[in-house]
């Protein structure tokens, strides 16, 4: 019974984990918005949960020997610590210092993958509020 209940909502977990993600890498290109040669990062918000769906997928308990058996982020910060790839945002319009962030941008994203936060938020809730409506029988 638990496992049903916990792969009705593995979808919105890792949505909601991905565009927890997301918004940190956005914070963090505002943040560096005046770092002279930074350049925009972003993830690839669909391709990153069709992967995280298919780990998911791929149910088992893993066996190790040495604790290194599990893959960490490559060191040159390609990736973040669950693999998700990072990607560079396309330049509109780079900087004379070689900064590529453009605030216009990065608001706009910043603010759109709130609201999607959120709306994935209330939406989750609503799924449980319906679960346990239907576990207590009213």
């Amino acid at each position: 019974m638990l496992g049903k209940l916990d792969n009705h909502l593995r979808f919105n977990e890792l949505a909601l984990g991905l565009r927890s993600t997301r918004q940190s890498v956005l914070a963090s290109n505002i943040a560096n918005a005046d770092t002279p040669n930074y350049k925009a990062r972003d993830i690839d918000f669909t391709s990153a949960l069709q992967n995280a769906l298919a780990n998911t997928a791929q149910t088992g308990t893993l066996n190790t020997t040495k604790p290194r058996h599990f893959p960490t982020p490559a060191p040159d910060g390609s990736t973040l610590a669950d693999g998700t790839p990072l990607l560079y945002r396309g330049v509109v319009q780079g900087a004379v210092d070689g900064n590529t962030v453009d605030m216009d941008v990065e608001r706009n994203q910043f603010a759109d993958n709130a609201l999607r936060y959120e709306a994935g938020v209330t939406f989750i809730n609503s799924q449980i509020k319906g679960l346990m409506t239907a576990i207590q029988g009213q």
